[in-house]
């Protein structure tokens, strides 16, 4: 069976895990995690980076950054991970569902708006597939209405928005702040593992007394104070040294990881056009202010009947390809609690996308010429 994902290691992996190990210091926030900040820093524009455990980790300390308490609102897809979701509702947040864009699962710029209530704190806009939300509209529209935009950059690493003001920026750099991932199903990867990025500084002291459990350790490692201790709320959020030595071969590489990826995605996209518009199946479509980092091709069959043939004939050949999301507005935890109506294009996402396998030894070559023999 092809595999639908195979996490790639790069050769330094175990290296720099030695290192860590030989090092001392293993238990967080040493050199390989610095070095992995820095990184995001340097090549994102983001002004602060802290790496945590996981993209739901990063995704907690955000909410708590804002101060999220119960009643308070917060406007995010339907269509995305329950993480998302649950960072918020864990600090008694009531979850706001917008729908999708009817030529990308990306959260509607436009249904913002009229979500917007007394209670509303947030924005949580979620860049599926690497592929930018319509972020200018996002942030006026926050802006103006004095909310916060945390961007959830989980598929995102090395991807990037050009606003109306022609400037080109990182996702994960826009927002006031912003979660990204590295399970072994992203792009860059150490099995499991996340960063917060904070662009508004004044959550930069807060955040790192929430990462070290509450406490000012950092200030007290700087020489800023002469004594450590419980200030605020918080949690073990940070990694190990070791899951950040794995990280750092990773993002050694990260301009080669990309260059097979593109490569791999624009096969399926070129190879497969006919076939899809014969067979009435949608391929992606990449904005004019989006860059595409290859984080997933997918097809958008025209209903759940097709998609289920699809994926059976895939199956049958040893093909292993997946659906996504399930709306989380109709899920059983949430569903009595939705009352934003239908969101027909969330739904319409939720029981056609199919997502083909791709991964950095991956030859689509193969998936292709099963799928160029089949009509749907």
């Amino acid at each position: 069976m092809l595999p639908f994902n195979k996490p790639y290691f790069t050769g330094n992996e175990t290296k720099y895990i030695e290192s860590a190990v030989s090092s001392g210091k293993i238990s967080g926030n040493g050199d390989y995690t610095k070095k992995c900040q820095s990184f995001f820093e340097q090549n994102f524009g983001i002004k602060k980076c802290l790496l945590t455990t996981s993209c739901t980790d990063a995704l907690e300390m955000a909410a708590i950054l804002i101060d999220i308490k119960p009643g308070d609102e917060v406007i995010m897809p339907s269509y995305t991970f329950v993480s998302t979701a649950n960072a918020f509702v864990l600090r008694g947040a009531t979850i706001v569902f917008a729908d999708s864009r009817k030529d990308h699962p990306n959260i509607d710029e436009n249904a913002i708006e009229g979500l917007i209530t007394s209670k509303t704190k947030a924005i949580v806009p979620v860049h599926y597939a690497g592929v930018a939300c319509e972020m200018d509209t996002i942030m006026d529209i926050a802006k103006r209405h004095n909310l916060y935009v945390i961007e959830d950059a989980a598929q995102a690493i090395d991807s990037y928005y050009t606003g109306k003001d022609n400037v080109k920026r990182a996702l994960g750099s826009i927002g006031h702040l912003a979660a990204f991932s590295f399970h072994e199903t992203k792009n860059i990867i150490s099995g499991e593992g996340g960063l917060l990025a904070i662009n508004d500084e004044k959550f930069i002291n807060r955040a790192e007394i929430i990462w070290e459990k509450g406490t000012n350790r950092s200030s007290f490692f700087r020489g800023e104070v002469d004594k450590y201790g419980w200030v605020d709320i918080g949690s073990s959020f940070l990694p190990s040294e070791i899951i950040a030595a794995f990280l750092w071969a990773q993002l050694e590489n990260l301009e080669q990881i990309q260059m097979v990826r593109k490569n791999h995605w624009e096969s399926y996209f070129d190879k497969l056009a006919t076939w899809a518009r014969e067979n009435r199946i949608e391929l992606p479509q990449l904005p004019d202010y989006a860059s595409n980092n290859a984080h997933m091709f997918y097809l958008i069959c025209d209903s759940l009947e097709q998609r289920t043939k699809l994926l059976d004939y895939l199956k049958q050949h040893d093909i292993l390809a997946v659906f996504h999301y399930i709306s989380l507005h109709e899920s059983p935890f949430y569903d009595k609690l939705h009352k934003g109506g239908v969101l027909p294009e969330t739904d319409r996402f939720t029981d056609t996308l199919v997502r083909l396998p791709l991964f950095y030894e991956l030859n689509p070559n193969v998936v292709i010429d099963v799928l160029l023999k089949a009509a749907f």
